[in-house]
């Protein structure tokens, strides 16, 4: 089955720019998503990006959209999270996971149409 390992987390001041990765190994099978989801104390995980490995098409959470790019390097197995014009309220673990497509674009951001998770990684923004 597939594995991920998240990295790039860091403490950042609001403003800044981080690039979270995901590495994926192992055979993924019919789950070609890949979505990064983040969760902050007493909050629920929510989704914030995802992309589809097989064509490139890229989902995104709304209110993020216009700081968050996601893309991928296939050679590498590599997906990226590009977060710019960080705020406090982006303080979170953030994860990624393999699920598999919908053609409704908002199923492709909920967390229970992912089956296989990395062990997250830590953004702090203050």
């Amino acid at each position: 089955h597939v594995q991920l390992v998240e990295s790039g987390g860091d403490t950042v001041q609001p403003g800044g720019s981080l690039r979270l990765s995901c590495v994926a190994s192992g055979r993924r099978g019919s789950n070609t998503l890949i979505g990064w989801f983040r969760q902050a104390p007493g909050k629920e995980r929510e989704g914030v990006a995802s992309i589809d490995t097989k064509d490139d098409s890229t989902y995104y959470e709304p209110t993020i959209r216009d700081r968050f790019t996601i893309s991928q390097d296939n050679a590498r197995n590599t997906v990226y999270l590009q977060m710019n014009s960080l705020i406090p309220e982006d303080t979170a673990t953030y994860y990624c996971a393999s699920g598999s497509w919908s053609r409704w674009w908002r199923e492709n951001l909920r967390a229970e149409r992912y089956t296989h998770w990395g062990q997250g990684t830590q953004v702090t923004v203050s």
